[in-house]
């Protein structure tokens, strides 16, 4: 069964789904259903039309003459992998590449410029075989494992932080890597992994009463009062799922689907009672100053 709130999360299926294993006198049957869950995990879960299927390789590894690692291989380095995940801003190829060959986002700073150098003095292939050539790789998936997600699990020797960012990248089984992201082709890790900071843990679309959202910045249209209260200090309220008020579930009549308050101590409770009244729902209140 899935973990505790992660299944509401998004990832139950992965939870619940044992890696995709080969073995010695395996089926050709079998041998499908493993090339099929290469190409779901090293795409993104992107739809792969059967013309572009990597015939050769697929043909290679059916006659046992690849292992899983080297099938993977194949396709990480193929030009349907480059042309949707390597064309486009380096950091975020970068972390697309942890998560589909190691399973994890990035542990760090530290790792991206790693990977930022790789590049540097090489090429897209000499990146790619810096996953599939790791220790983690072998130690984790070996020859036979295909890759799998694994890093909103915490792990020995990771920190903490990469438990929030693996959401920040994995928004459930039926999402894709190549479409269906507000964000696009954008980094989704930047300021979390360079401040070594968690990033908040929402619920993909329909997967709770709120909603999943991007973030917000603070700016001077989203403050309630200028300063403190008389207890010293501001607090930071997120909102989410606005919606019209009554039994019926109308458009918002809000043009964003998530707002950020900051407001006095002596003016929370007014605040609260204001937004719910709107038809809002609080994700979070936190203490600013």
């Amino acid at each position: 069964m899935a973990f505790g709130p992660a299944s509401q999360l998004g990832v139950g299926l992965f939870e619940d789904t044992d890696p995709f294993e080969q073995w010695p006198g395996r089926s050709d049957e079998d041998a499908e259903t493993i090339i099929r869950a290469v190409y779901r995990q090293i795409m993104g879960n992107a739809y792969v039309m059967e013309s572009e299927r990597l015939a050769v390789p697929e043909s290679q590894f059916k006659l046992g003459e690849l292992s899983v690692r080297e099938f993977v291989r194949a396709v990480a380095k193929s030009d349907m992998y480059r042309s949707r995940f390597f064309d486009c801003p380096r950091y975020r190829a970068i972390e697309l590449n942890f998560k589909h060959l190691l399973g994890r986002a990035p542990d760090g700073f530290e790792e991206m410029k790693y990977h930022s150098s790789v590049l540097d003095a090489g090429t897209f292939d000499d990146e790619i075989d810096s996953y599939l050539d790791s220790d983690e790789y072998q130690e984790v998936f070996g020859e036979d494992t295909v890759p799998y997600h694994r890093g909103y699990k915490t792990q020995t020797g990771k920190k903490m932080v990469g438990f929030t960012h693996m959401f920040r990248m994995l928004r459930g089984a039926s999402s894709s890597d190549l479409k269906g992201s507000l964000s696009g082709k954008t980094p989704r890790l930047n300021k979390y992994v360079i401040q070594e900071i968690p990033a908040p843990v929402v619920p993909p679309s329909g997967g709770s009463d709120g909603w999943s959202f991007q973030d917000t910045p603070v700016g001077a249209r989203t403050r309630h009062g200028s300063g403190a209260g008389a207890e010293g200090k501001i607090y930071r309220i997120e909102v989410t799922g606005y919606r019209s008020p009554g039994a019926v579930r109308r458009v918002s009549r809000y043009r964003r689907c998530n707002q950020v308050y900051m407001v006095p101590f002596d003016q929370l409770s007014k605040e609260y009672k204001r937004i719910h009244q709107q038809g809002g729902v609080i994700a979070s209140i936190t203490a600013v100053s």
